[in-house]
């Protein structure tokens, strides 16, 4: 009879582990396995019991859940164990449940949501394992978004990294604002390399670049102002159309220059200049038979020689004016030069051919020595004899112009921005800087934007050479513009730009490359430290009413040149006088000298209450005169000494009256009551003096001769001592001057 199959259903605690089932597993088929109810607390760990006591290796006891040390799971050798547990690592796998919780000490499997029977366990599918808390969910939310917060903070520490734009030439300062640094690390960076430098300081652009690299960012190098304004200045080769020549007028002082332009233009602008002479560059428009021609008045006096070049290099042709009575001088030398440099062709006009002591020939073999030969020796010089009086030859010469412009073949863009030269400028009390210009290239029109030099601004009004308010000026046209924001200096370019703020830019580029030298780095040498520093200065404040006026006096001061003395100008400007200046050269203790302009009200009363002297001008060379005596004031004067006697004290006598009288006796040449005197004592100079009296056989004589003895006093000094030598001498004092070195 078959034994009959029991089936035990075990009641009592559902929270069974997996150890407790696979240990289950392996008893017998009679064997039961009762499990004890859990206690009331639940840290403690369960613990299994069979029924057979006498099998000791089929007891299996369940450690406590939460160990850190985890128990092995026992070693099996049934088939069905190992199926099982490798369909619980698959579905741990597929499910992603991986133990990287074993460092805390939990269990290596999770809690079950529900209970765990015996059928529920010999199941194939595995129970669903419980859910996160909300809490956990949240603690591993925190945990995530702390380590984002770090690496966002770590990327926000990281430096930026910055594109420099370096120029020419940047002071430290700026260079630190640039690059977001502080000043001081740069400075510290320099003194590690042994440079000691400041804030102030400028670098060029090469140790700019190094440092920029040095503190991990990107150097640009900025492209020059000068380079922007080359590019701009290309004259393009399409819609040439012809143009008026430039004629410069060129020739020694008062050689008739100015008289031949306004017999010309009809005008009499010579008669405005002071002492006859012409001192400012002018520029003039004609018109000759439906051909305009424009003319450069240059002055003949020698100090404006910058005046002269920059006529030269502007000019299409050079009208050489010589008088025929005169012949060829030194600035007529000069003009030769100026306009050889240029490469530009020369038209000689002989002048002043209607007086009787006018000799044409002598100047056309005077000009031989200098290589302009005129066409009738076979040469390529056109000569012109002209009288300004009696206007002979003036269509013949105005004629050779237009000649040798038809050869030039000039030819210029009409179309473009205009572009030009400036050749004055000046600040009107009314209109503010005035600038006068002439277009080389392109068609000016009113509001344009433009630079000039370091200045720009934009054009408010053209006023030609008549005084005629014009809306555009066209190539070759001398014209005088209102607008800039400051007064340009002589022979700067004029340049029309397309926009307001690109003539800003180029102005503070400019501004910011004429900066360069100041400040520079220098080092200490033995030979400047102990370098005699006794020269002395005579500080000058110039205040003229044109700019090439000013430019004339500092470029002719410049040549006043002394060993002992220097002319130094602190400031060089256009204008009338203010109060300003004033104070100015009361504070450096300069001369104050104004060239054609006269003080404001407010500077008159502040220069007679400081006592300043404001010394007005309107002719070049009485400036450099009163420099020069200015200058030599300062000098020492020579004295020259010549020794005429000398005598030894015999005896020292005490006379009433009188104090001590030196008895003493003439040892060479004669003492004179009048001669200077000087006491020697062991070879040294103790007193250097007047002689007071001389007695002779107690008679009081005016000089006394080699081999005579007699008694000498001297003033304010009766420390006679025997053996001392009284030594007489007369000095010459000649006061010094300085020259002007031409």
């Amino acid at each position: 009879m078959e034994k009959k199959k029991l089936k035990l259903s075990i009641s009592g605690s559902s929270k069974k582990t997996i150890s407790s089932i696979e240990q289950a597993k392996t008893q017998s088929k009679n064997s039961v396995l009762i499990e004890k109810k859990s206690g009331k607390y639940s840290g403690k760990s369960n613990y299994s019991k069979p029924f057979k006591q006498n099998d000791k290796n089929k007891i299996k006891q369940s450690f406590p859940p939460r160990k850190p040390i985890f128990s092995k799971p026992p070693t099996t050798t049934s088939d069905f164990e190992k199926r099982k547990l490798a369909e619980q690592r698959a579905t741990r796998r597929l499910k992603g449940e991986e133990f990287h919780k074993e460092s805390k000490g939990k269990p290596g499997f999770r809690k079950r949501e529900l209970k765990l029977t015996v059928s529920r366990a010999l199941s194939e599918e595995d129970g669903d394992t419980r859910t996160r808390s909300l809490a956990s969910l949240r603690r591993a939310k925190q945990k995530e978004n702390r380590e984002l917060k770090k690496d966002e903070i770590r990327e926000e520490l990281k430096p930026i990294k910055r594109e420099i734009n370096i120029p020419e030439v940047i002071t430290i300062r700026e260079l630190a604002n640039r690059m977001a640094e502080q000043s001081s690390n740069i400075i510290k960076h320099l003194l590690g390399m042994g440079v000691t430098a400041t804030i102030n300081h400028t670098i060029d652009s090469d140790t700019a670049e190094y440092l920029v690299k040095e503190f991990g960012h990107y150097p640009i190098k900025e492209e020059k102002a000068e380079e922007i304004i080359k590019k701009i200045k290309e004259v393009k080769t399409e819609n040439l159309k012809s143009r008026p020549p430039i004629v410069t007028v060129m020739g020694h002082v008062d050689h008739g220059k100015t008289s031949v332009l306004d017999v010309l233009r009809k005008a009499d602008v010579v008669a405005g200049e002071f002492g006859g002479i012409t001192q400012h560059i002018g520029a003039y428009q004609i018109t000759f038979k439906s051909n305009k021609i424009t003319f450069i008045d240059t002055p003949g006096h020698a100090a404006f020689t910058e005046m002269r070049a920059r006529g030269s290099k502007l000019t299409d042709l050079v009208i050489l004016v010589v008088a025929a009575d005169d012949g060829v001088k030194q600035q007529t030398v000069e003009s030769i030069k100026h306009a050889k440099a240029a490469n530009v062709p020369i038209v000689v006009a002989i002048n002043k051919c209607d007086l009787p002591e006018a000799d044409p020939q002598k100047i056309k073999n005077q000009l031989l020595e200098h290589e302009l030969i005129a066409e009738e020796m076979s040469g390529e010089t056109l000569m012109v004899e002209i009288s300004t009086k009696t206007k002979k030859n003036l269509d013949k010469l105005i004629e050779s112009v237009l000649l040798q412009a038809e050869l030039l073949d000039l030819k210029t863009d009409y179309e473009t921005h205009a572009k030009g030269v400036v050749l004055e400028s000046k600040i009107d009390v009314g209109r503010g800087p005035i600038a006068n210009i002439i277009i080389t290239a392109g068609t000016l029109k009113k509001g344009d934007y433009f630079v000039s030099g370091l200045k720009w601004g934009k054009i408010r009004a053209i006023i030609n050479d008549l005084g005629e308010n014009i809306e555009n000026a066209e190539p070759a046209t001398p014209v005088e513009i209102l607008g800039i924001n400051g007064a340009a200096k002589a022979g700067d370019d004029f340049i029309v730009l397309s926009s307001e703020q690109e003539a800003k830019e180029i102005s503070d580029s400019r501004v910011q490359e004429s900066k360069e030298g100041k400040n520079p780095l220098t080092l200490v040498t033995q030979d400047s430290a102990f370098k005699d520093k006794t020269t002395e200065e005579l500080n000058i404040i110039i205040k003229s009413d044109v700019h090439g006026s000013s430019e004339a006096i500092k470029s002719a001061i410049s040549q006043i040149k002394h060993d002992e003395v220097k002319p130094k100008i602190i400031l060089s400007d256009i204008g009338m006088i203010t109060e300003t200046d004033v104070s100015l050269a009361k504070a450096s203790k300069a001369i104050l000298i104004a060239f054609n302009v006269k003080p404001t009200k407010e500077a008159k009363i502040s220069s007679e209450k400081e006592k300043v002297t404001i010394a007005n001008f309107n002719i070049i060379y009485e400036v450099l005169d009163f420099i020069k005596n200015k200058m030599s004031g300062l000098l020492a004067p020579d004295i020259e000494e010549k020794i005429i006697g000398s005598a030894e004290i015999l005896e020292i006598f005490k006379v009433s009256k009188v104090g001590k009288v030196a008895g003493s006796k003439v040892l060479e040449g004669e003492i004179t009551q009048e001669s200077n005197a000087r006491i020697i004592r062991d070879g040294t100079i103790i007193f250097n003096g007047k002689i007071g009296s001389i007695f002779r056989e107690k008679n009081q004589a005016k000089k006394v001769e080699a081999g005579n003895e007699c008694g000498i006093t001297l003033k304010d000094f009766n420390d006679f001592q025997k053996k001392d030598i009284i030594e007489a001498y007369n000095s010459k004092i000649t006061e010094r001057r300085v020259w002007w070195q031409s």
